[in-house]
């Protein structure tokens, strides 16, 4: 069997929410399905399609945003590149007129009542989260395809496997995190280092170097965004945004036009542990209202836990003095290949291991990546991550609604503020007398996966999506 290889752009993608694996992997399932309607020549014969939703998909769907991600996936819109505003207005425009402008070429009448099935009751052996594509043609012949999203915005067609990409020969190959490990000793890089090695197996450093800042620039743009946007999220909780107040009542009355001049702000306003501890809050906060807004993120490593890692980086960035492209690039260079440790090792998936395999692998990344940047051993950044995680597990997954909105936003506030407790942790510590290898507990985690019950993987059917009537106000 071919070993996963991940690149760091595999681990964050840019994208619209709220979900990765919701939003983001059926919006590029529905992408892959219309390129392989053009593959075959069968576009200009589509005479009707439909959508098939099984297991999660259809039980949080419409609270994730499926729907819309699929429909606008199957007129040839990216989520990189198109316009968030016009989000709601294009869906809700194939809504109302019944016309689906296929692959951005071929207009067919879609009716999104019967053309689009969750099918609740329905789950398919491989993934919880799985659509099928029909295409309905002329000839009166059908075509379909049937694609999981696996987490992270990673996504697996039926009858492909890893031995059918492209495999590249990377200096220093890594599946758990005993061989990070020897490959940082052996050589003395950091994981960072590491990670920029493996990178020009894909493409040139600079190259590299250009895309990390890039979704940067994606991060730091949601947060300060979410900081300055006020209002109620869509979806029919009514939560209120809390990041625009909270921005306001800390900055004070000092003056800022822009992201340079708001971080000069923040910083100005001193440094103490309360100060400190609501700024990270608000940086999570951001993020993820805008995420559950249709706003752009970044995956890391998936939508519902997108606001962890710009929190911390952006702690990073204006208590510890890390505002510059090199030290923004290792931090997201390290915290990449602890994403793809537990992604090889066990899950980034909700709908398979719950909450824990979101914001727990965040928490752990964004441990890691802090732990490096601020001075720590390979040992000690490895150490950060395992204890982040190892205070996540059998964290469930329960968005009252289906919406990523309660507890996951308030959730990402918690695995901002573990992350930097674990690094602090793992700095002060000797590693060589750590009981517990972040490996163990990739190892649990998968476990406990495995053994939790299937109504805490993003099903809505248990926890706080059951015992908190979604007519409630906000408390």
């Amino acid at each position: 069997m071919i070993k996963e290889q991940i690149s760091v752009f595999d681990i964050f993608k840019i994208g619209i929410g709220p979900s990765s694996s919701h939003t983001l992997g059926p919006w590029r399932a529905a992408q892959q399905f219309t390129a392989s309607l053009k593959e075959k020549n069968l576009l200009e014969d589509v005479e009707m399609v439909k959508i098939l939703l099984y297991g999660s998909l259809a039980k949080t769907g419409k609270g994730h945003g499926t729907d819309v991600a699929i429909l606008l996936g199957l007129t040839g819109a990216d989520p990189v590149t198109f316009d968030v505003d016009a989000v709601t207005p294009t869906f809700e425009g194939i809504q109302t007129s019944k016309k689906l402008n296929l692959a951005g070429q071929l207009i067919i009448n879609f009716d999104y009542n019967n053309d689009l099935l969750f099918l609740f009751a329905e789950s398919l052996p491989f993934h919880p989260n799985a659509v099928t594509f029909q295409a309905f043609l002329k000839s009166g012949k059908a075509f379909s395809e049937t694609y999981y999203s696996i987490g992270g915005g990673f996504v697996v067609k039926e009858g492909e496997d890893n031995s059918q990409k492209v495999q590249v020969d990377l200096p220093f190959p890594v599946e758990k995190a005993k061989e990070l490990l020897h490959w940082c000793l052996s050589t003395g890089l950091k994981v960072s280092e590491i990670v920029m090695e493996n990178e020009t197996a894909w493409r040139p450093e600079s190259v590299t170097k250009a895309g990390i800042l890039q979704h940067f620039a994606v991060m730091r743009d949601c947060t300060y965004r979410g900081c300055h946007t006020t209002g109620f999220l869509p979806g029919g909780l009514d939560v209120a945004r809390r990041a625009f107040p909270l921005n306001k009542r800390l900055i004070g009355k000092s003056e800022y036009h822009d992201y340079d001049s708001w971080l000069t702000a923040i910083r100005n306003g001193g440094n103490g542990f309360n100060y400190i501890l609501d700024w990270v809050s608000c940086f999570a906060l951001a993020v993820n209202e805008e995420n559950a807004s249709f706003g752009r993120v970044v995956t890391a490593p998936t939508n519902g836990a997108a606001g962890v890692i710009p929190a911390v980086l952006q702690y990073y960035i204006a208590f510890c003095d890390g505002y510059s492209d090199e030290k923004i690039i290792q931090f997201i260079a390290c915290a990449s290949e602890v994403g793809s440790i537990f992604k090889k090792g066990a899950t980034i998936s909700a709908a398979m291991g719950g909450c824990q395999a979101e914001i727990g692998v965040s928490s752990a990344m964004a441990a890691a990546a802090l732990t490096e940047c601020l001075g720590g051993s390979q040992r000690q950044v490895l150490m950060a991550a395992e204890i982040a995680m190892e205070h996540h597990l059998g964290l469930t997954c329960d968005p009252i609604g289906g919406l990523v909105q309660i507890p996951c936003i308030e959730r990402n506030t918690m695995g901002a503020i573990k992350a930097i407790t674990a690094s602090q942790l793992a700095l002060q510590s000797n590693p060589d007398k750590a009981k517990v290898s972040l490996d163990a507990v990739v190892n649990t985690m998968w476990e406990t996966a495995l053994d939790m019950n299937a109504k805490y993987k993003e099903t809505s059917d248990g926890g706080l999506a059951t015992n908190i009537p979604i007519s409630l106000p906000e408390c």
